[in-house]
């Protein structure tokens, strides 16, 4: 049978579902191990690494039990829900690889603003850092944030800033993420291509009378 035809379709389909669900155990997996280990304190982290994971598992395991089974009514949402998908991974991807250095502070800015002050001990601690910009704040924030620092150049008196850290290291991650994002949304409209054409096949073993 050619690779059109229904049970290539129908492989292929599955295939794709079984790389999603790996994926999905790896960030949960990635995510128990970080906080288990320590290297990621904020349960926010956590829970939105965790929760994309988990979502990515459901959504696979749709679109693999609608493949095994040609279900019109699950292929049809699991076409549906990954192509929303795909529209938002491929903008989100697109404005990490457009987004310059000017929009990255305010990024980082409005990060920190929300974040929780053991968030900022731990990015504090992990960085070797005192503060945000407090090269731009009054000199008394900056007192304040430097008492309150448990990053180990404190005791030295050389702390340099964790925005300027943050934004040295934010072009090279701002790439990898867009990048890695925009490849696997590729493969997202891949799945709802595969998931298109599978769902107006007809099962040669079904009964030819029966309606698609």
């Amino acid at each position: 049978m050619v690779c059109g035809g229904f049970t290539c379709s129908k492989n292929a389909l599955c295939s794709l579902n079984v790389v999603y669900m790996l994926v999905g155990l790896l960030l949960i997996a990635v995510a128990a191990w970080g906080k288990g280990f320590g290297l990621v304190s904020s349960i926010h982290i956590i829970g939105g690494v965790i929760a994309v994971g988990v979502f990515l598992l459901l959504i696979a395991i749709v679109g693999l039990i609608g493949a095994m089974h040609h279900h019109q009514v699950m292929l049809f949402f699991y076409m549906v829900i990954l192509f929303i998908v795909f529209l938002f991974q491929f903008g989100v991807s697109c404005s990490c690889l457009a987004m310059n250095r000017g929009q990255q502070e305010v990024l980082i800015r409005s990060a920190w603003g929300i974040s929780l002050n053991n968030t900022k001990k731990h990015l504090e601690s992990q960085l070797d850092c005192c503060g945000l910009f407090n090269i731009t704040d009054s000199t008394t924030q900056f007192d304040l944030d430097f008492q309150d620092c448990p990053a180990p150049c404190k005791t030295k008196h050389s702390c340099s800033t964790c925005g300027e850290k943050m934004l040295n290291h934010a072009t090279e991650a701002l790439k990898i993420l867009g990048g890695v994002g925009l490849f696997f949304s590729f493969s997202e409209i891949l799945g709802v291509w595969l998931a298109v054409r599978y769902r107006n096949q007809k099962d040669p073993r079904a009964n030819p009378s029966a309606f698609l």
